[in-house]
């Protein structure tokens, strides 16, 4: 790689880490950073996306110029925007500071976007180079861009588990299989992540509270899946000072009834089957770029059945539950050769005392869009 490549990809690697900088904050939009060169190749501006209706990552940049930006050089990881939202177009501030060149690292996915704001820095008379650190810039925001194309939340279904692979054992019981340690990683862990999801079964059982205990405010929606609506009328997820909670329900087996006995706050949506994908759908369309699966083993068989599972994440204690009829993470997926069964890939195992943290891909999605 030459001197002056070298360059480039350091401060593109600059604008992505101001890029994370908004990192839990800033969905439904993605996480973009943004640095400015004078036309002698020195810093001159620099800013970051940091929350949803605040200002885009090139308008701060602009905003904390120190000196003027004619025939400069912008570094951005995302494309710039090219249409009024919440806050005005980028692409117009870029044109009009006379910057001569923009290194883009991808394609903005958002139909109202992609591939426009470049057409017009091209028209304006702006070099535009696109693809510098494609791969790090796709990682960063890759919930939003799945979101973006396939009309669906990137979903990460979490378990924890003993060694011999059990989640409870038999009479239901599951408190505590993991250390405390791992626990505090899962509160802290769901920051991350628009909702969390749950089953009907999993909120009879284990009443949870399903926050990330103040890592994130507001806290992710707390989301319930529920068959029947036959859910306790006292429950945790029903105090809305803690977290918002909406129930989504099928609206062909559903008891209705049950809606007048629980607080007004919770939210409610109905759709026409049980099929997974249409909660992953539903939520997408709320804008929920990220959502967390928590539920038990039957509702986490359907989602990665309907493919609303794109990671996976176990946590594994080194305790011995037993006995056949003890709680699995999934129920039957009917495979009859071991060439049907779910392969993983790009697994990072580590330790957080004598439990073990595995992380594993489930569904590789192609970002070239």
């Amino acid at each position: 790689m030459s001197e002056k490549n070298v360059s480039h990809t350091k401060w593109m690697k600059r604008a992505i880490f101001l890029a994370s900088l908004g990192k839990n904050t800033t969905s439904p939009n993605p996480m973009v950073g943004a640095v400015i060169l004078d036309k002698n190749g020195s810093l001159i501006s620099e800013g970051f996306h940091l929350k949803a209706g605040m200002p885009h990552a090139e308008a701060m940049a602009f905003n904390n110029l120190k000196k003027d930006a004619k025939d400069g050089t912008m570094y951005v990881n995302l494309e710039p925007c090219c249409h009024q939202g919440r806050t005005p177009p980028c692409v117009d501030k870029v044109i009009s500071s006379g910057i001569k060149k923009i290194y883009i690292s991808n394609k903005d996915p958002d139909k109202r976007v992609s591939g426009k704001g470049i057409k017009l820095l091209e028209e304006a008379g702006i070099k535009v180079h696109l693809g510098l650190c494609k791969k790090e810039s796709l990682e960063l925001n890759k919930a939003f861009i799945y979101r973006n194309i396939t009309n669906k939340a990137f979903g990460v279904l979490k378990w924890a588990m003993s060694i011999d692979g059990r989640i409870g054992l038999k009479n239901g019981k599951s408190k505590w299989i993991t250390n405390e340690d791992s626990r505090s990683l899962v509160h802290n862990f769901r920051a991350e992540f628009d909702a969390i999801i749950i089953g009907g079964n999993t909120l009879r059982k284990d009443n949870p509270l399903l926050t990330s205990r103040g890592s994130k405010t507001p806290e992710p929606l707390r989301v319930v899946f529920t068959k029947t609506l036959d859910l306790p009328t006292k429950s945790n997820l029903w105090d809305c000072n803690e977290a918002k909670t909406l129930i989504i329900y099928d609206s062909r087996t559903a008891n209705e009834s049950f809606l007048k006995r629980i607080p007004k706050c919770v939210e409610v949506e109905k759709i026409s089957s049980d099929n997974p994908e249409l909660i992953s759908k539903l939520l997408a369309k709320r804008g929920f770029n990220k959502v967390l699966w928590e539920c038990g083993p039957k509702l986490a068989t359907s989602a990665v059945k309907a493919g609303c599972i794109n990671e996976i994440i176990s946590f594994i204690a080194p305790k011995i539950l037993g006995g056949e009829n003890s709680m699995n993470p999934f129920g039957d997926f009917e495979f009859r050769e071991m060439n049907e069964t779910i392969k993983l890939s790009g697994s990072k195992i580590r330790f957080i005392g004598n439990d073990i943290f595995v992380k594993s891909s489930l569904k590789n999605f192609c970002y070239d869009y």
